[in-house]
């Protein structure tokens, strides 16, 4: 089907998903001539790791592919670069905007002080970031989740699963999102055995050390936390969560995946049988909704929150010996009910 004009659509409505994206200079005014370059649609700017970090990004990947396949428009990803800036990534961000992509997709936190100036820029485009809140503008979608409640599931899971009463956490960045994923796995750990101990490390303070692109970096910790007997290793670090995934399979322990389902991922085949599970958060529907609420003329806007109600975030239960575990699933589903209920209020930080 055609798509409705952008012009339109961005008047009817405003708002979108904030997935990484990119664009080059340019005034509103570019925005709207260029709606007559062609019936463009969704482009998204990759995080740190870029696409192929079987991870977060792949997950928007998959969303703009959705989107593409069901709407037959032409769509656009863009890579970052090593060492940017706020301002370089701005550029990226107007310049899809300038070609004409509508939505345009910032994938993670990184993009939100570029996302907000290139809003104000296009304020016909709708814009949408994922992992940040900050953002208020008609034309911006903050999508936003409820990881921590995926991960106290990943802790209920490891609780219950680990022999030697020792876990770990490694998380990529020390950043307050990440903040969330340690909170929550730790609270499913010690509720569901106040005896198991969490080992917890973060690969480094800034992004731009590599905390979410260096699988080296992921093996080495997990390693150490092997060798302090933990036989269960969670990992939310990004394309660094393969190093961890492979430090787990070595040592015939077992690794959590994050993000996506990563016992079916491609790239992680060799190791899949050492993935237990993976504390999910739904990028791709997030994204591909976005997409369709610009489709149908009503775009997204404002705070767009997954949770464990909503399906958006959980755990993967494609690993056989995970799902055929009977006594495993059943302490799974008490948690998630109480969760969802409001009995156990999941602790973010």
């Amino acid at each position: 089907m055609r798509r409705i004009s952008r012009i339109t659509v961005a008047g009817a409505a405003t708002a979108s998903l904030a997935l990484a994206l990119s664009a080059c200079g340019g005034t509103s005014t570019d925005s709207g001539s260029s709606e007559s370059k062609g019936d463009k649609g969704l482009a998204i700017a990759y995080d740190v790791g870029g696409k192929g970090d079987q991870s977060f990004n792949d997950a928007a990947y998959a969303g703009l592919e959705q989107a593409k396949k069901e709407f037959g428009y032409e769509t656009a990803d863009v890579e970052p670069t090593d060492g940017e800036t706020d301002a370089d990534k701005e550029q990226r961000l107007v310049s899809l905007a300038k070609q004409g992509y509508n939505p345009v997709v910032g994938v993670g936190y990184a993009y939100a002080a570029a996302l907000k100036s290139a809003a104000e820029k296009y304020p016909d485009t709708t814009f949408g970031i994922v992992d940040d809140a900050t953002i208020e503008a008609k034309n911006v979608a903050d999508l936003v989740f409820n990881e921590e409640q995926a991960s106290y599931l990943a802790g209920v899971a490891a609780a219950k699963t680990t022999k030697s009463k020792t876990v770990g956490f490694v998380g990529g960045v020390d950043i307050p999102l990440i903040h969330k994923f340690q909170a929550g796995f730790e609270q499913g750990v010690k509720d569901t055995d106040p005896k198991v101990k969490v080992v917890s490390q973060y690969l480094t303070q800034t992004a731009e050390e590599g905390g979410f692109s260096s699988p080296d970096k992921g093996k080495t910790a997990a390693e150490g936390q092997i060798e302090k007997k933990a036989d269960v290793v969670y990992a939310a670090a990004g394309l660094s969560g393969q190093g961890v995934i492979e430090a787990a399979a070595a040592n015939k322990v077992w690794a959590i995946g994050v993000d996506s389902d990563q016992y079916k991922q491609e790239a992680l085949a060799k190791y899949k049988d050492s993935i237990l599970t993976s504390a999910t958060k739904d990028v791709a529907k997030a994204v591909y909704n976005l997409s369709k609420s610009v489709e149908d003329g009503k775009p997204e806007t404002g705070i767009v929150r997954g949770d464990l109600k909503s399906g958006e975030v959980g755990l993967s239960d494609s690993n056989p010996k995970f799902a055929d575990d009977a006594e495993l699933q059943a302490a799974i589903k008490t948690a998630k009910e109480k969760i969802v209920s409001g009995e156990i209020k999941v602790k973010s930080s």
